[in-house]
């Protein structure tokens, strides 16, 4: 048969170590033999990063934007000793960072829920996805140690010299102190971003924070997302038979520990954080976890949500044969291929990128596993069966 065709590019963005090796490999078994890809290739592996002086990383955000869909590949993020390791000339930023500030964009996250690998609660039959406003408050801080005897105050000066100052506290003896900012365009982008990817899946969005202890920081973004729901959001959402709600996060927790799931639950950036592993653990591991950037105008990016799987990839340049998981970076693709045929109008991409999902799902089924699902499979009357990364894809291939 013919291979599936499409006329615009994917943004194909290949990354780094043990997930590098298994990017080639999901193109040559899984893809390649069924689509003929079209894709503006950027190489973000950290020596062409430092190559560019990083210039790659902002040239690919500026190619998603330009085309609107894109897949990447785990990336590194270098420390000192990665710095010494790749002899760079400089500690480069995290090409997400990058992207993403580019882009404006939220990140979804949503594990991949297969048959015989049951999560800990047993109550959650459908995944739930997270998305978290990744920029400012904590992770953008300003903090100090406080000596004794000192009054702290929170003081702003606007532009035509006026100023707006606030007594914070009284330090009788030593303490800690700390500011954190948000801002209402990179709020509104975030509820945008929510109310497009809720609609783009049908999924019911669920919003959560705290406004009855911080009524000002807090209920600025309740405010933002009720106003943009109401003034642009209900209609769609009541006619896509979906629904938005606002709850305190203390008791969205609870709900969501005792539902079924199937909602988006969107959070502010620590809460964020700490709820998307919360939510990987519970569901079983963190290489079945999907990874989606969303930007205010329709810009899609996808990826897993691990690293780049360094141990895997010491251990495979030593000519070691590894049972590293490959799926989330699987569905990475298919994401992307899925969503370029909806923006194309090519639906047998689309079906093909039900198709190799699905193949998936009946493979793990069926016990065909990566050595790191062993202790959570569960199925009754499977023995599974642990092959190592190729041999899994081709296994896959055949559920094709």
């Amino acid at each position: 048969m013919a291979r599936i065709t499409y006329p615009t590019p994917i943004v194909e963005m290949q990354g780094d170590e043990m997930t590098r090796i298994l990017w080639d490999w999901i193109k040559e078994i899984l893809i390649e033999p069924h689509v003929e890809l079209n894709c503006a290739y950027f190489d973000l592996g950290l020596p062409e990063r430092d190559k560019t002086d990083d210039g790659v990383s902002l040239a690919a955000a500026k190619a998603i934007e330009r085309y609107g869909v894109g897949v990447k590949c785990a990336t590194i993020t270098p420390n000192a000793q990665r710095v010494e390791e790749y002899k760079l000339k400089k500690m480069w930023k995290s090409p997400n960072g990058t992207i993403r500030a580019y882009l404006d964009g939220t990140v979804f996250r949503e594990p991949i829920v297969c048959e015989g690998i049951a999560p800990y609660i047993p109550t959650w039959t459908k995944p739930i996805t997270i998305a978290r406003h990744a920029f400012g408050d904590v992770y953008k801080n300003c903090e100090m140690r406080i000596a004794g005897g000192s009054d702290a105050f929170l003081h702003v000066t606007n532009d035509d010299g006026s100023d707006a100052c606030e007594s914070i506290a009284r330090f009788e003896g030593g303490g800690v102190l700390q500011g954190q900012y948000n801002t209402d365009a990179s709020i509104e982008s975030f509820a945008r971003s929510c109310f497009t990817y809720a609609l783009d899946r049908k999924r019911d969005l669920w919003f959560a924070a705290k406004d009855t202890i911080s009524k000002i920081y807090d209920g600025t973004f309740r405010n933002i997302f009720e106003k943009l729901y109401e003034s642009e959001y209900k209609e769609k959402f009541e006619k896509a038979g979906i629904r938005y709600e606002y709850s305190l996060i203390d008791d969205s927790v609870a709900r969501v520990i005792r539902s079924d799931g199937g909602m988006i639950w969107a959070l502010k950036n620590y809460d964020g954080d700490v709820m998307s592993d919360m939510v990987a653990t519970a569901f079983g591991s963190l290489a079945m976890m999907t990874s989606v950037l969303v930007s205010p105008s329709g810009a899609y990016e996808y990826e897993a949500a691990h690293g780049t799987v360094t141990r895997h990839y010491y251990r495979y340049r030593n000519g070691e044969i590894t049972s590293t998981n490959p799926v989330a970076t699987v569905f990475a693709w298919t994401g992307a291929l899925r969503k370029r045929g909806e923006k194309d109008s090519v639906s047998a991409l689309c079906d093909f990128a039900d198709k190799t999902e699905n193949a998936v799902r009946r493979a793990i089924a069926d016990g065909f596993i990566t050595g790191d699902l062993k202790a959570l499979y569960r199925k009754e009357n499977v023995t599974p069966t642990v092959l190592d990364s190729r041999a899994f894809l081709k296994k896959v291939s055949e559920y094709q």
